[in-house]
């Protein structure tokens, strides 16, 4: 009974510092999912509009404030973007109890310290939440002319890029690929089915030496991915952000 109390206590002791550390970055809120607009991000008690849009960067915004970001939006705009979701993710604790005196949070993200760059996944979750994923891009983290490839797909993945050796990805993994001299990652995407490796493509992907350029594996079921004629393209999805150089950092 004292362990638990005391992991509880340390728990709560670590989002609190978390909550009153401060943070100035760039952030880019990128949908999984369809377009959410009305988002506002509470930096120093106000925030502008925003639309998360799908898959895909938009305006970068200034973000100075808590290292806990919070994201907000009204609740019945919230809950309709959120009706249809199957995330199975449940609330966590700490944006339950705050949405008890703030029903326009939506959703918290622990932006990365000392960056200066972070891209912010939102995706649908239940009544009336949002999920969110932080991918640290900071220029030390993410330089440019290069290719981060990240899986947040449910399954494990094994990437083989430009020949070299396979590497397996649980979910939430991450490595950076140089490209070839051509400018161009050549590479060979597989999943895991029930313990056996499915080859789902061979593919390129040019990356521009000025720019930070990420390819994202996932699971979705967002029209985003559907073609004009119903299709799909396969178990799994991918989705490639391409940042200009003078959005890499700030200002």
């Amino acid at each position: 009974m004292k362990s638990k109390l005391l992991t509880l206590v340390l728990t709560a002791v670590a989002f609190a510092s978390s909550a009153t550390a401060q943070v100035s970055l760039k952030v880019d809120l990128v949908s999984w999912g369809e377009d959410i607009p009305g988002l506002t991000l509470k930096s120093a008690g106000k925030g502008e509009p925003v639309t998360a849009l799908a898959f895909r960067y938009s305006k970068p915004i200034s973000y100075s404030g808590a290292e806990v970001m919070e994201i907000h939006q009204d609740p019945s705009e919230a809950a309709k973007a959120t009706g249809e979701s199957k995330n199975p993710a449940a609330i966590p604790p700490e944006l339950k109890a705050r949405r008890e005196k703030e029903p326009t949070l939506v959703a918290l993200a622990k932006l990365p310290a000392g960056s200066r760059r972070a891209t912010v996944l939102i995706a649908p979750a239940s009544e009336g939440t949002y999920q969110t994923f932080v991918i640290d891009d900071d220029p030390t983290k993410l330089p440019l002319g290069q290719l981060r490839i990240l899986n947040y797909s449910p399954v494990k993945i094994a990437m083989r890029c430009n020949g070299k050796a396979s590497k397996e990805m649980k979910t939430r993994d991450s490595f950076i690929v140089p490209p070839q001299a051509d400018g161009q990652v050549i590479y060979e995407l597989a999943y895991d089915n029930n313990g056996k490796w499915k080859m789902q493509e061979n593919n390129l992907l040019a990356v521009n030496p000025k720019e930070q350029v990420q390819l994202i594996v996932l699971r979705s079921e967002a029209d985003f991915f559907t073609s004009s004629d119903g299709g799909r393209s396969g178990f799994l999805q991918k989705v490639v952000l391409r940042r200009p150089a003078e959005d890499a950092t700030v200002p």
